[in-house]
């Protein structure tokens, strides 16, 4: 049931926002599986819900920029799930929890990135990411932050964080596979989950307004305090 409600709520905010769905699974996964269980689940029940949504996607977006962060991403992945296999589970839940907590913090603090997004920046950002990834199950942060942070249209942020997050899920799967980490009662379990992500999905793209910048700040600020809290391990 834990598993469940998490995946489809996270459904509902990534099709609301483009990303957010890996660290709404991530803490609610970790309650109940290992860490690499939790990895497993939440990458095989992000992988169809936001198909519908990708033809959107590479057309509001930039796909030469996620190429960059994935540049980045594929060399940090192998990395951070290295890292991840050796990991206790209380230890796995603060990490998770502690890196959402931080991104709130930032965020809120109003600190904006007013420079230009050059390739480099871009390609360090998605190695940390890909790091973040493979170590903790969430990508998200370090591009949430670059981008939010940025003056560049919600349309084309909602549109970047999905095309990558997509991405770099079909990379951690193949890192998972190679390294023999793969967990496949979890996988199918994560497949099935992933049938009503897809209708959330559909429903939260159905929600998004681009006019709407507050109520998407907003939206992305409660996402990630709601996520940080319930991932703490005190509520054991």
């Amino acid at each position: 049931m834990i598993l469940a409600v998490g995946v489809f709520v996270a459904g509902l905010v990534r099709g609301f926002a483009g990303f957010g769905s890996g660290m709404i699974i991530m803490p609610t996964a970790s309650m109940v599986l290992s860490p690499v269980a939790a990895v497993t689940f939440m990458m095989m029940a992000e992988l169809l819900g936001p198909l519908p949504n990708l033809p959107a996607a590479w057309r509001d977006g930039a796909p030469k920029d996620v190429a960059r962060l994935m540049l980045g991403a594929i060399v940090a992945v192998p990395i951070g799930i290295l890292c991840l296999a050796n990991m206790d589970g209380d230890i796995f839940r603060w990490v998770v929890s502690i890196c959402v907590g931080v991104l709130l913090c930032l965020l809120i603090s109003g600190w904006r990135y007013r420079g230009i997004l050059t390739p480099k920046l871009t390609a360090a950002t998605g190695f940390l990411g890909g790091f973040m990834g493979g170590f903790a199950g969430i990508p998200g942060p370090p591009v949430i932050m670059l981008y939010m942070s940025s003056l560049l249209p919600i349309a084309v942020i909602r549109a970047n964080f999905l095309l990558y997050l997509l991405a770099i899920d079909a990379v951690m799967i193949a890192v998972f596979f190679a390294l023999d980490l793969f967990i496949w009662q979890v996988a199918l379990l994560g497949l099935l989950a992933g049938i009503p992500n897809v209708v959330a999905n559909m429903l939260g793209a159905r929600l998004f307004d681009p006019r709407a910048e507050v109520v998407f700040r907003r939206v992305a600020y409660a996402i990630i305090a709601t996520s940080a809290m319930i991932g703490l391990p005190v509520w054991n």
